[in-house]
């Protein structure tokens, strides 16, 4: 179970994530969980590029690890990278001291690719009230606004356009996958969204 637009009751319960991002401005923050992905990342980027779109990546350490040339074009072109641990970690189901430890490793490798902006997502969104306040002060903890459910192969593609067209507003952080898993519905979906909101005059922006 999963809901495509997050609630506001459920981002007050947890006013340390950043679930949205205020502002009077026409902009969307359109976020990539679990890659880098060879050849689903690279038409990810050239996909933005058509739109001259910024995103943000959260990239999982060991894919990270396998192709650093992928995330090389994620930085050339101006994207942001952030934190989603080293191995997908599942909050709800890791310790603190495990989970730290996965956090810190990727941390390690960004920052040897000079990547020290601290952005970290949870991966499922999953993610303990102990590990938030061990996390908050160092991290910004990006949750998103809208999911696109791209990763649900139960869905039609034309449903994850529709969560996407729905649910997102001025301010709003959408979640796509540059997931093997995901591409079917990805493929259809992100240039659509692009060229839709592009037309009623958003930006897109990656978070820092």
């Amino acid at each position: 179970m999963y809901l495509t637009k997050t609630p506001k009751t459920l981002k007050k319960l947890y006013p340390r994530l950043i679930w949205d991002i205020a502002s009077e401005d026409k902009s969307i923050y359109l976020t990539f969980d679990d890659g880098p992905t060879p050849q689903i990342t690279p038409w990810t980027l050239e996909c933005l590029s058509e739109h001259k779109a910024k995103a943000t990546f959260f990239c999982i350490g060991k894919n990270m690890e396998r192709h650093p040339e992928i995330v090389q074009q994620i930085i050339d072109k101006g994207h942001s990278i952030g934190n989603h641990t080293w191995s997908h970690e599942n909050g709800w189901k890791t310790t603190l001291d495990d989970y730290q430890s996965s956090i810190l490793k990727t941390e390690e490798l960004l920052h040897n690719l000079n990547v020290n902006n601290k952005l970290f997502r949870p991966p499922y969104g999953r993610i303990k009230k102990k590990q938030i306040k061990s996390l908050h002060e160092e991290f910004q903890i990006i949750m998103w606004d809208v999911l696109s459910a791209d990763f649900d192969t139960n869905i039609s593609k034309e449903k994850c356009l529709q969560n996407c067209i729905e649910n997102a507003d001025k301010g709003s952080i959408i979640v796509f996958h540059d997931s093997v898993k995901a591409f079917e519905r990805l493929s259809y979906t992100l240039p659509k969204v692009l060229t839709h909101f592009s037309q009623k005059v958003y930006t897109f922006k990656s978070l820092s």
